[in-house]
């Protein structure tokens, strides 16, 4: 519509060429809380003209609830509907600057409050006088509200996503409560995350309407003041009027109300040049209070048609946003779960991997070890044969060394009792021995004593043969022949001779049997050293396979037999 106006000005200048003529629009630059919109109007627009078209551009039904406010003399000021813009005080710069703004506020905005973009426009409002301190606000429903401002921009809290400092360029708290504590600012940034942790699954417009729903119930929310004098004393107090009523205020203190003014107790309210019925005010305190009134009134009678389809709309509107809300929370919760899974499915993906991985090297070590197992098998299968042929061997030898340790035995049962009878034989040849001794002692005694005997009788016999027997042979008979002396002779050398023969014969038999006694001395002599021979021979074989227990009898058998042996030597 103004395009065309604007477009058919334009070809009007075009035709008219260089003829001046007084312009039919204005630039208007309309400023809400989160846009600015510029618009061209025509100058016999009036106030309402110019209000629908902002209305009609944001999109907003609920229109009584908002203005058109500007500044004239350092003062606020609000747009009358009912007279054209260009004729009231507004300000004459090219564009004009108006701010669309909340001018009147609900009793109970859940209820009031019906569209969306509504709640909005209001909740921005609302934050933005508490943030410039406008609006008092402790600082413990500062630290939630702020919460609920959070959530309302970046939705739910994710830990992973908000990290330590996310709200560091946002304006949350107003600048006096920040003053009031020493705390920085991550220790302020902990305590709103701590809130808004635990506004997860809120939407924007229920924390926008969360938010709203904890500032009505400030005293400063939705009361515009003016200052006034009651009395001809020029005392001054303020004059404060919201949605409930009117309330006077010292200048000091905007909490607490000197006194008030319900609108149920006020029933009309009329304006003339320079009285007001109620209180000297000026116009603007007049338009507000007949705009609270008329409000106070409206929200007590049956709600219009518009009002009503308003309502309905937006109550389909917010089941279908409810309905859509859930049918994302349940996409969202299986996206997540889906997200979830995948990521379990990549994780455990990655963890076989890292498995396959890890059982390929497993696999190739292996193999490895197989062919060293191998190796090793094959290694141990020859040693298990050369043990099997050493065992074999062993057997074999274990076997001989049987037989051996049998024939040793049996060697040395033969051994044991050729030593008996060599001890019994060197017991009787050393019987013997002795008695031969003692017979050859004997007979060596006899030997010498015959010796003696014949010696004696030797010298004797010639002793009386060259003594008597001459003086017997004179005197006795005659002189014998030659040949009976050479009897005598004989037959005293044939005495001689027997004599002799005898111990000749004596000597030889002791010479047999001294030969024979040193010759059965020597038998027995190389029977003990073969005996010996085997003794040793067959220590020798036990030494070099295994020691053989001999008995303490047998060692003194075999000391007893070395003894003897060494005592036949000696013989």
């Amino acid at each position: 519509r103004f395009r065309g106006v604007f477009d058919s000005n334009t070809f009007k200048m075009s035709i008219l060429g260089l003829k001046k003529k007084q312009p039919k629009t204005f630039k208007v630059k309309v400023i809400t809380m989160d846009a600015e919109m510029e618009f061209s109007c025509e100058v016999k627009w009036k106030g309402k003209d110019l209000f629908d078209l902002v209305c009609r551009t944001v999109g907003l039904r609920e229109t009584w609830f908002f203005g058109l406010r500007y500044i004239v003399k350092d003062t606020y000021a609000w747009l009358k509907p009912d007279k054209r813009v260009l004729d009231q005080e507004v300000p004459k710069d090219s564009p004009i600057t108006f701010h669309f703004l909340a001018k009147f506020f609900p009793e109970k905005v859940e209820e009031e409050l019906v569209q969306e973009i509504t709640q909005h426009l209001f909740f921005l409002q609302v934050k933005k006088q508490i943030l410039d301190e406008e609006i008092f606000c402790s600082p413990e429903a500062s630290v939630l509200l702020a919460s609920y401002a959070v959530q309302a921009k970046y939705g739910d809290y994710d830990p992973n996503f908000h990290k330590p400092g996310f709200l560091a360029q946002d304006e949350l708290l107003p600048k006096r409560v920040l003053m009031q504590y020493q705390m920085t600012a991550d220790m302020w940034e902990e305590k709103i995350t701590a809130w808004y942790a635990e506004h997860r699954g809120i939407a924007r417009d229920e924390a926008e309407m969360e938010y709203l729903k904890i500032a009505q119930d400030l005293e400063m929310y939705g009361v515009s003041y003016f200052a006034i004098t009651q009395n001809k004393r020029d005392t001054d107090l303020l004059l404060g009027v919201d949605a409930q009523g009117l309330h006077i205020y010292s200048p000091n203190s905007k909490l607490n109300p000197n006194k008030s003014f319900p609108w149920s107790d006020i029933r009309n309210i009329s304006y003339s040049e320079k009285e007001v019925n109620i209180l000297l005010v000026n116009v603007q305190i007049l338009q507000l209070c007949i705009g609270n009134h008329d409000l106070f009134m409206r929200r007590r009678k049956v709600d219009s048609i518009e009002v009503q389809q308003m309502k309905a709309q937006a109550k389909e509107e917010k089941a279908r946003k409810k309905m859509e809300r859930q049918i994302l929370a349940r996409e969202k919760q299986m996206r997540e779960e889906a997200e979830r899974a995948k990521e379990e499915m990549e994780r455990r993906l990655f963890q076989l991997q890292d498995e396959a991985r890890l059982a390929n090297e497993a696999l190739l070590r292996s193999e490895e070890t197989a062919d060293l197992l191998a190796e090793k098998a094959q290694i141990a299968e020859e040693e298990a044969k050369l043990l099997a042929h050493k065992a074999a061997d062993a057997e074999q030898e274990r076997q001989r060394l049987e037989v051996t340790a049998m024939k040793t035995k049996e060697e040395k049962r033969l051994m044991e009792q050729k030593m008996r009878e060599a001890e019994q034989l060197a017991v009787k040849l050393v019987e013997q021995s002795e008695r031969r001794l003692k017979e050859a002692d004997h007979l060596k005694q006899d030997l010498t004593e015959a010796k003696d005997a014949e010696r004696r009788a030797k010298q004797k016999l010639l002793d009386i043969t060259k003594t008597t027997y001459p003086l017997i042979a004179a005197y006795s008979a005659p002189p014998a022949p030659p040949e009976a002396a050479d009897f005598v002779c004989e037959s005293a050398s044939t005495r001689l001779d027997f004599k002799d023969s005898d111990m000749k014969r004596l000597s030889m038999e002791i010479e047999r049997e001294r030969l024979e006694y040193m010759e059965k001395s020597k038998h027995l002599q190389d029977q003990l050293k073969e005996l010996k021979t085997e003794i040793e021979s067959l220590k020798l074989e036990e030494q070099q396979q295994q020691p053989v227990y001999i008995p303490h009898s047998n060692v003194g058998r075999n000391s007893a037999y070395m003894s003897q042996m060494a005592f036949f030597e000696e013989v």
